[in-house]
């Protein structure tokens, strides 16, 4: 069960079958997703205001990249 949170906290989807038809689909919460476009865009307009170190900058890239 555990596992299953952790790939959905990363963004998978999930469908649950009962005898190879879908019955449920376990997709990551809608606030969760609604607080990292917030932090996107605080993160955008930190970037714009020259307010970010190059190291910063990097981690967000690679973040972003996943």
């Amino acid at each position: 069960m555990a596992d299953l949170i952790k790939r959905i906290q990363q963004g998978e989807r999930i469908t649950i079958t009962n005898r190879d038809a879908p019955v449920a689909d376990l997709v990551p919460s809608a606030s969760g997703t609604e607080q990292q476009t917030l932090d996107a865009i605080a993160a955008i307009k930190n970037a714009r205001a020259g307010t970010i170190t190059h190291a910063e900058f990097v981690a967000m890239h690679a973040k972003g990249r996943r």
